[in-house]
């Protein structure tokens, strides 16, 4: 299958390894990823700010960059991204008037996928041959569980992670607090929520705390470390990822500017 990688903004800026290992997990399992050069941010962060007349010009830049016949489907190592070109796109054209790019921005949601959507659901495999000998447990992000649903196939995935121990996350489905500027706008919610959320991780027992998200991981990450709980936080397609020959968490972005 050929897939066209959508790397998102974060990748792009703060964590290029969530993008590098959706890429070298894909190929692992025979397939072939392309990146459309004209991807830019798709709008999310406009849109849920309220700034719709402004993610116009994104949407309509996303829809020509994914719009090509000359692959099968796109995938994003971000629920919250996927969420946005699925349930955002399409809306924020008709508000504006252009029926046309709504029309083709359907048509680009319909086949773009969450990184283990694409593996369980189009792919049809749970075993992608990850080799990841840590104790770990999953934060299921907001977007993910309740805009695309994608329900148990994360854990499906890492139940199937050679050397790796899943550990239950209580509370799991309880929001870490970071919602883009609501973490901002609400700083001290935002603080209180993600306080819940690193008692609960720090209660597993876990040495890494995984997520389909990097901007979840962004904020749960950065409240670990001010802890110095010794938790890393590490993105889904990074375990899977993962083989014996490199089965090492890598070190925070944190971590890396301290050198």
């Amino acid at each position: 299958m050929r897939i066209a990688l959508f790397a998102t903004c974060l990748a792009d800026a703060l964590f290029p390894e969530a993008a590098a290992a959706t890429v070298r997990l894909l190929e692992r399992l025979g397939h072939e990823v392309v990146f459309p050069a004209g991807q830019t941010c798709c709008g999310q962060m406009h849109v849920n700010t309220g700034y719709l007349a402004e993610a116009v010009p994104l949407v309509r830049n996303h829809v020509a960059a994914f719009e090509s016949a000359s692959w099968d489907v796109a995938v994003a190592p971000s629920g919250s991204c996927v969420g946005s070109v699925r349930h955002q796109h399409a809306m924020v054209a008709r508000r504006a008037g252009d029926e046309a790019l709504a029309v083709r921005a359907e048509a680009v949601a319909a086949r773009t996928y969450e990184l283990s959507e694409l593996l369980v659901d189009v792919l049809g495999v749970t075993d992608v041959g990850a080799y990841y000998p840590h104790r770990v447990t999953y934060h299921p992000t907001c977007h993910s569980l309740r805009m695309l649903r994608v329900g148990d196939k994360p854990l499906r995935l890492l139940r199937e992670v050679r050397g790796l121990t899943l550990l239950e996350l209580p509370a799991a489905d309880s929001c870490c607090g970071f919602g883009g500027t609501f973490a901002l706008k609400n700083s001290d919610v935002s603080t209180a929520m993600l306080a819940d959320k690193m008692s609960t991780v720090r209660g597993t027992g876990a040495e890494i705390c995984t997520a389909g998200d990097s901007s979840c991981l962004m904020h749960i990450g950065g409240g670990l470390s001010r802890l110095r709980s010794g938790i890393r936080t590490v993105h889904l397609a990074e375990i899977l990822a993962a083989t014996e020959a490199g089965s090492s968490p890598r070190r925070s972005i944190r971590e890396r500017m301290r050198r």
